[in-house]
């Protein structure tokens, strides 16, 4: 699979709220970065990670823009509630080993109605 099938695959899974497809989407040894929060290495725990964040908010991935370059792959996105963001993965063998993703906490935890995080 090329990287930008593993992101389509990925996006597709997401908006699924799939846990299990997502995680087998990574390497055992992978690292995910939301820059918002602290890094996450491994898929196990990559895999909580998502089964967390799903039980918190419904989200939805819309592609705006999808670019491979060899091993990488950069994904514009957007939410139905306006929220953007970008995702640059590095992807090995079909399998995810590193993504970083950068989008606006705050914004997210208002347009869900989620309490802000303590000072």
């Amino acid at each position: 699979m090329s990287p930008k099938d593993v992101v389509k695959r990925f996006v597709a899974a997401f908006n699924n709220a799939d846990t299990e497809t997502l995680a087998n989407l990574y390497a055992e040894d992978a690292v995910n970065h939301q820059v918002a929060e602290s890094p996450v290495s491994g898929r196990e725990a990559i895999r909580e990670m998502f089964i967390n964040e799903f039980a918190r908010a419904k989200m939805t991935c819309i592609v705006e823009n999808l670019f491979e370059d060899g091993e990488w792959a950069i994904l514009e996105w957007r939410d139905p509630l306006g929220l953007r963001g970008c995702g640059v993965l590095h992807i090995i063998n079909g399998k995810i080993v590193f993504q970083r993703g950068y989008w606006d906490k705050l914004t997210f935890l208002r347009q869900h109605g989620l309490s802000l995080p303590e000072a």
